[in-house]
């Protein structure tokens, strides 16, 4: 008997014990967050702004998913901050989140720029397997949480257009004091042909581009690009895709903001920010084969492939500036040589996978 009220006792004392320790966890997970995220484009811009995939839509799956314990108010370039200081934004902590594209930051880390793309790179396929299942985003975690900062990819262009000439591109010496406006390491190897690279923000290349400031623009594909009109100042449009086979827009965190969510909150963002990075490149693919045919019917767009003397320059100029760049910084040259490495592995088995399969449809 005095057994039996013994083991009763010290029952009742674990679960009361029980109910003391859980509840902190019950708390924690009613406590609510309000984040503020930036952005580099201007508002209403699809893909960038809005529509599916887009920041927006990330912050609407957000709320959604997580039933209203962390809504992120959303504002576009020049809302809340000029377009490209979300990095500093995010760093200061004036706000939690910002939407842009890595390969902005590069004057203050060179290497954030392989997480947006590579010239000569890895195509959406090849650079969602390096990232998620290649170690690409332990390598992006590690390189920016001295900084402060965590990200992860948030969407995908797929893969873009050479960009917009005011005169046809017909040999390498074209190229020779061209004014461009061109971001990321494509504008590196350009420089080493004599252009005059410039980086503006998606709403300042129209005027540039129609004013003749600059007499080249590059910015992503045919619906982006018309909808930014600069088949209304520019008639030469190239393709090839060399400088940017691929395009990752980046969720950029603060590393103080991201540790204090809960673990299932974390998740919560990981899974949206994946979500759209799928959905984005899905519209993109549906959207800009109609805006290319248009454009060429309808506002005179002469399409033209990259001659492949030219191309065959830049991918020798490509692969001597980023050696050249990854032998000045051992973070640079860590992400450099992984990336690289992951490169060839997926070019060996995309060489007997998908080249065939695309060889068959030309």
């Amino acid at each position: 008997m005095k057994r039996r009220d013994f083991l009763k006792t010290a029952s009742t004392s674990i679960a009361g014990t029980g109910a003391v320790l859980a509840a902190p966890a019950v708390a924690r997970a009613q406590e609510t967050f309000s984040f503020k995220m930036t952005n580099a484009y201007p508002p209403n811009a699809p893909f960038y702004v809005s529509g599916p995939g887009s920041p927006t839509d990330f912050c609407k799956k957000v709320e959604v998913m997580s039933g209203g314990r962390l809504k992120i108010q959303h504002f576009a370039a020049g809302e809340l901050i000029p377009a490209l200081e979300g990095f500093d934004a995010v760093q200061s902590g004036t706000v939690e989140m910002n939407a842009a594209n890595a390969y902005f930051w590069a004057g203050k880390i060179f290497a954030a720029q392989y997480f947006t793309t590579v010239p000569f790179g890895l195509n959406f396929q090849g650079m969602n397997a390096w990232l998620y299942s290649g170690g690409g985003l332990e390598l992006w975690h590690e390189l920016y949480k001295p900084l402060g900062l965590v990200a992860f990819p948030m969407g995908n262009t797929g893969v873009q257009m050479t960009g917009w000439f005011r005169k046809p591109i017909n040999s390498v010496e074209d190229f020779k004091g061209l004014k461009m406006r061109i971001p990321g390491l494509a504008g590196k190897v350009y420089k080493e042909l004599g252009v005059d690279v410039k980086l503006l923000p998606g709403g300042e290349i129209f005027p540039a581009l129609e004013r003749g400031v600059i007499d080249a623009a590059e910015f992503v594909g045919p619906f982006q690009d018309r909808r930014l009109g600069l088949q209304n100042a520019a008639k030469y449009y190239y393709t090839t895709g060399w400088h940017e086979p691929s395009n990752v827009t980046e969720l950029l965190i603060s590393l103080n903001a991201w540790e204090k969510l809960p673990k299932d909150l974390q998740e919560i963002v990981k899974v949206a920010a994946m979500a759209c990075n799928l959905e984005s490149h899905c519209w993109s693919e549906a959207n800009n084969a109609d805006a290319l045919v248009d454009l060429v019917k309808n506002h005179g767009v002469q399409t033209n492939v990259l001659p492949k003397e030219i191309v065959a320059k830049l991918r020798s100029v490509t692969f001597g500036v980023l050696e050249a760049e990854a032998a000045k910084d051992p973070r640079t040259k860590k992400v450099h040589d992984a990336f690289m490495a992951f490169r060839e592995k997926h070019r060996s088995w995309s060489s007997i996978s998908e080249k065939p399969y695309h060889d068959d449809l030309a």
